[in-house]
């Protein structure tokens, strides 16, 4: 295989249980359940952050929260952190983006280091070191949206006459007396897009993938696919819009006690306009359907782009993953929207299609290992032929778990995963009187256990064995306080241990170690 590319799939806000190959009764994904037939579903992955940007530059980095320093929505990445491209792009990949990075760009760390953002090192910078062959972060409100968004232009020239089509008809229905109604309200996730499907954001960005991949012809690369939906606004376009009903919702997992005393964090986020929404039986039967419908869209535009691949023969040589950068609450436990460590939030869909024979055993199989986000960055660098940086990336390359010729046991690949949450943003903070600085959350999950530590605030334990739905919180069970205090030190030793010493490997160390005198220094010498 002299020609390696690597094709990096994220569709937002995508929960691992809305997949049929993870067990969705009712909701079919017929192109990804395929892609886990020739590849290797991983059944516990989890994300390092519950949030769309600090989520999203985990992967990119390959780099833990704490790490990467970017720690929610609109925090830039700070200029220097290595990321996919910078490891890429020396072993010859050309690396873009078609799609949502959620990245905010450190101008001014650029301005300090006199980097033009229109230069290619400024572009690169700003773009999380991405190509952009087309960037669209996919939430553009009248207020915020660019004169130039590609997508308006596009859909301006099919037609769609507005200021804002992205709003107006590719995010908007109409109601029964011919109104525009905004996909930004919940009571509207039932009306059909005014934009045809063939021209909604799903469709066009399968469209601009496979642009790129004819563009870049016999060049190897790496193109990050990154969809908005199933994000918010829940709204589809036909025939997505009614393809499932309230009959096709499954019970929300969620229980009266988790209100009644809640912990301090989860009861106030229980107390944001989202979360008390979804918390109503009404809201749930119509918005899920919606979403639903945009997976299935998504489902069915990969369909669309694996036989473009297989038309190309790009299966033989390209390394596929398909992901989410967080998951969706819908009203489980009493919440909306994401950020909380539930697996409901925090549990994403990781399936990898590995081209190389040395897979061959392990297609169509799944995996219960525990995975991590930042186990891709170090995955496609030894994929395209790199040693990962190990003093950087703090993640392993599941190749590792793709070409394995037997079974792994967890000791001898991970026995935790790690994730943090800062809600110094939301609303839930201001509710609490916490301080931004300690707004953190940080959660460690193992086999059975899944510990959260609130700094300020009491942890909360659950145990994944008696109790796989989180319905029951130990965290102040006495009898429990040797496991609590045994993941304290678990989420001491990950702190600890974090690889911050990024400028220099280990293997410099080793070479530098204790030999002064071979440089000519000579100190404390008789």
């Amino acid at each position: 295989m002299s020609k390696k590319n690597i094709l990096f799939v994220m569709a937002d806000q995508l929960r691992a249980d809305y997949l049929s190959c993870y067990g969705h009764p009712k909701l079919q994904t017929p192109a990804m359940d395929w892609l886990a037939s020739r590849g290797v579903r991983f059944d516990r992955a989890y994300v390092q952050a519950t949030v769309c940007g600090p989520s999203r530059m985990s992967y990119y980095t390959g780099r833990y929260m704490s790490s990467h320093g970017s720690t929610f929505n609109g925090v830039p990445l700070r200029v220097g952190e290595m990321t996919i491209g910078d490891h890429l792009r020396p072993l010859g990949l050309r690396t873009a983006l078609v799609g949502k990075t959620h990245m905010a760009a450190d101008i001014e760390g650029m301005r300090r280091l006199g980097v033009a953002p229109n230069s290619i090192e400024g572009v690169l910078a700003s773009q999380c070191g991405f190509e952009p062959y087309e960037r669209d972060d996919g939430l553009w409100p009248d207020q915020v949206v660019p004169e130039d968004l590609p997508y308006n232009r596009y859909l301006r020239s099919l037609g769609y006459n507005v200021e804002n089509p992205w709003h107006d008809y590719a995010n908007a229905g109409r109601d029964e007396a011919g109104d525009v109604q905004s996909g930004w309200y919940l009571r509207n996730a039932g009306l059909a897009a005014e934009v045809k499907e063939e021209h909604s954001e799903t469709a066009y960005m399968t469209d601009r993938a496979m642009d790129f991949m004819r563009e870049a012809g016999d060049e190897p690369w790496c193109l990050h696919l990154s969809y908005i939906k199933p994000h918010w606004p829940y709204i589809a376009p036909a025939p997505y819009h009614d393809m499932y009903s309230a009959d096709d919702v499954i019970d929300a997992v969620r229980d009266p006690s988790e209100r009644e005393n809640p912990h301090p964090v989860l009861g106030a986020y229980m107390q944001h306009e989202e979360s008390l929404n979804f918390a109503k039986d009404e809201v749930r039967r119509l918005v899920i359907p919606a979403y639903m419908g945009l997976i299935r869209q998504v489902d069915d535009h990969l369909a669309r782009l694996w036989r473009f691949m297989e038309e190309h023969g790009l299966f033989e040589n390209t390394l596929i993953v398909v992901t989410s950068d967080h998951g969706d609450y819908l009203g489980d436990h009493w919440l909306g929207e994401k950020e909380m460590f539930h697996e409901q939030s925090v549990r994403v869909p990781m399936i990898v299609y590995d081209p190389d024979a040395a897979a061959d055993a392990t297609r169509g199989t799944s995996s219960d290992l525990l995975v991590a986000a930042i186990d891709l960055a170090p995955s496609f660098v030894e994929f395209a032929g790199g040693t990962p940086p190990d003093h950087i990336l703090e993640g392993q390359s599941l190749l590792r778990l793709t070409r394995a010729q037997g079974a792994i046991a967890p000791e001898e690949w991970r026995s935790a995963v790690v994730s943090e949450c800062d809600y110094a943003f939301r609303g839930a903070r201001l509710q609490l009187g916490t301080e931004p600085s300690r707004s953190r959350a940080y959660m460690v999950r193992t086999e059975r256990w899944k510990y959260i530590y609130f700094e300020g605030y009491r942890p909360q334990l659950f145990d994944l064995v008696e109790d796989p739905d989180e319905l029951v919180d130990r965290g102040e069970d006495p009898t429990l306080e040797p496991v609590r205090e045994l993941l304290r030190e678990r989420l001491f030793d990950w702190i600890r241990t974090r690889k911050m010493r990024v400028t220099i490997s280990d293997a410099e160390v080793e070479r530098r170690t204790d030999n002064h005198k071979q440089r000519g220094f000579y100190f404390g010498v008789w």
